[in-house]
């Protein structure tokens, strides 16, 4: 398949391709949610080789239960779904605690002042969300970084719908709290 017609086809589409025999189509799938799947990766792990391993497991994982796949989601919420358990899982086998990495995601583009004041920004919340209880931490970046509603979040994470805005509500709070916190200490110096 070329790369303009893969671009022109929807998830659903390439799946019943790739269902039907071509394989190659897959890469297609790939190539579109790489960058989501990366980035979730990135949040929960530290090490940048072992997010690229992540990522790698999840397409895996997702490829082989593709015939599972039923439609009633978006393939980029099942594919988070696949991204979200190999996460929670690979921390319970280590025995580690659920926590998003503050530095996870931050891309200086240097140079100008209004570029460094979007990096210390970037890093001033990623820092204020890695003090946040975990679930709440989970559903505030669901919600805000990967635009998904809460529905997409439950069948990401198994929580009920309510949950998850009591969680994004009493995330945002904090995070006003602690931010604004962080912005009186620096006018304070």
């Amino acid at each position: 398949m070329s790369d303009r017609r893969a671009a022109e086809l929807t998830d659903d589409e390439i799946i019943a391709l790739v269902l039907d025999g071509d394989t190659e189509a897959f890469s297609e799938l790939v190539r579109r949610h790489r960058g989501r799947v990366l980035r979730l990766g990135r949040s929960f792990f530290r090490d940048e080789e072992e997010a690229a391993d992540f990522t790698q497991d999840v397409f895996v994982k997702a490829y082989t239960a593709l015939a599972g796949f039923k439609g009633r989601a978006k393939f980029s919420t099942w594919l988070l779904r696949i991204a979200y358990n190999t996460a929670i899982n690979a921390k319970q086998r280590r025995k580690e605690t659920l926590r998003l990495d503050p530095e996870a995601e931050i891309e200086g583009e240097g140079g100008t002042d209004e570029a460094h004041l979007r990096e210390e920004t970037a890093k001033a919340v990623r820092q204020a969300m890695a003090e946040l209880p975990p679930k709440q931490a989970l559903c505030i970046e669901l919600c805000f970084y990967y635009d998904l509603s809460y529905a997409e979040i439950g069948e990401i994470t198994g929580f009920p719908v309510n949950t998850i805005k009591s969680h994004v509500f009493r995330a945002k709070k904090l995070l006003r709290e602690r931010l604004g916190d962080a912005k009186e200490a620096e006018y304070a110096v």
